[in-house]
Parts: structure tokens; sequence; C-alpha cells
């Protein structure tokens, strides 16, 4: 079947959905859930609840960091200007290593010494923009991220690191912009997806401490992690996002795919399991075009 959306051009384009009556992917949870896979120009498979609207819990720092680099494009934040600590800038809050621990204001760590996930730092990475900007946060969101990509279900008046909400449906356009950018250059677009500080090791919430931790601007690199969230066959510039609402939000530039999960169970030993297994599924039957294999 079709659909019709709007870029932010405002033109109207055809998105090509999976027919309903295609085999599902499977997923051995039992929880309600939503999946969906996006090339660049075409959603190609839904299934489940993907209008719900889920809690993103973590899923919502590519978001906001996608809101930040709206702020850097348009030349009214510099990645390289001081924020947060004595001696980071917005390069080392948006890449997790200005030093702040998970939660609490009080550093931890050298600026730029280790990959250290926190949620503070995106807090205070967007105070900073809204000084910037002079926009609060959830409005520049609103204004630049949803409008601009004309999201339909997105709530983005929660913290930056973890307390948005949306649906799979919003996150497959979210995952087409990160394919092929609309908000930013394709210069800034590389720059998001190419390791910041690399050689830092860290902790990846839930899989360990992993040697190197590859960050790009607010969007984890796959690399060569292992144990890893996105499957055996993702490729090493795999780039994305999960969360502990049981949700995730991968972009293979390899196979020129996007694919988003959410649902209402929060991240566990399931999730764990299950997975790589959907993301190998998912790039067994769609990479190479989107015509299944």
């Amino acid at each position: 079947m079709s659909r019709f959306c709007h870029d932010s051009g405002s033109r109207a384009i055809v998105e090509r959905v999976q027919p309903e009556t295609a085999p599902p992917i499977p997923v051995d949870l039992d929880a309600a859930h939503a999946l969906g896979v996006t090339a660049p120009g075409a959603t190609l498979h839904e299934q489940g609840e993907t209008g719900r609207v889920f809690d993103l819990a973590s899923v919502s720092k590519p978001l906001a960091a996608l809101g930040v680099l709206v702020a850097v494009e348009r030349g009214l934040v510099d990645l390289d200007e001081p924020a947060g600590p004595e001696g980071a800038t917005v390069r080392h809050l948006i890449a997790h290593t200005a030093g702040y621990p998970f939660e609490g204001e009080e550093t931890v760590g050298a600026v730029g010494a280790r990959r250290i996930y926190s949620n503070t730092g995106f807090e205070v990475l967007a105070a900073h923009v809204e000084e910037s900007t002079g926009y609060d946060f959830p409005e520049w969101m609103e204004q630049t991220v949803v409008q601009g990509l004309d999201l339909v279900d997105l709530e983005v008046d929660g913290s930056p690191a973890a307390g948005y909400r949306g649906t799979v449906a919003d996150l497959l356009v979210v995952g087409r912009e990160l394919l092929a950018p609309t908000l930013i250059s394709d210069a800034l677009h590389e720059e998001m997806r190419t390791v910041q500080f690399p050689g830092l090791a860290g902790i990846l919430p839930g899989y360990g401490r992993q040697t190197p931790n590859d960050w790009g601007l607010g969007m984890e690199i796959r690399g060569h992690k292992d144990p890893h969230w996105t499957g055996a066959h993702s490729s090493p510039r795999t780039f994305g996002h999960f969360g502990q609402s049981g949700s995730f939000l991968w972009v293979d530039p390899e196979a020129g795919l996007a694919a988003a999960f959410l649902g209402e169970r929060h991240f566990g030993p399931d999730h764990v399991r299950i997975w790589p297994g959907i993301t190998d599924a998912i790039l067994e039957r769609f990479a190479g075009g989107g015509t299944g294999r």
C-alpha cells in the first residue's frame, strides 16, 4: 500500500509500505511492541502498534542531538566552544566525554579522559543551547526537529536525555533523516557519525565495558563492540541508540536502512537476547535495495 507525507520542503511524496500480508519479523517478546524498517525514501515494513506513543527513554538523546546539530548548522552554537565543566566543550558533552557521571552535577573524571555515559551531560547541553539560541530547548526542538521533519506524535517536553515519547512511525522519519539529511549539511552529518575522541574506553549500559567505546555526535557507533544490541551482520558504521524503555533506533549506512523498535516492557535480558536476531532478520530481508532476499 502507499501513503502520502510531506518532506521538509513541503513536496508531497509517496512512501511505499510493505503490504500488511507480508510476514512479520520474528519478535520473541510477550509484550506489546512496534517495529519498523525504512530506506532513505520509503518505509519498507511496519508491524505491531506502530502508531502507539511509547516512552523513548534514551532514544531521546539522538533526537535531542539532532536539534543541537541544527543549532550548529545555523551558526548559533559551535561544537568546540566552552560548555559544561572547566575545559569541556559542546563536543565533549554530546560525545559523553565531559566527565559527568550518569546522574549528578559533580564530575567524576577528567574532560576527554574516558567515555562516561551521562544523562547530566545532555541536560547541560540543552541548557547551553537555550542560552545560545534564546529558545527554551523544548520549543527549539518543536520548531527545528518536530516541525522540520513533519513529525506527528513526537513529544519533546521532557528531558532531552530520556524524557521524550513517540511512535515508531515518527522514529522511521528520523531514521530517514539520519540516512539522508535535510536539516543539516552533508559535512556535519558525516561528522555526526564519525568517532569523536577515538580510542576511549567506557561502559555501554547493559553490555559492560567496551574498549574502545566509540561514539559520534550524540550517536553510539557500533564499530566492533561485542556484545552489542545490533546484529552480527550490522556494519561497523552502524550508529544509533537504545533505551531503557525497551527502545532502539539504528541506522546502517552500508545497508541503506534504518530500523526502530518500541515496546511496553523495559529493557532487560529478553531484549539482549532478541534484538541482534531481529536486526539480522531485517538485514537479511531488506539489505540491497529493500527488495528482500
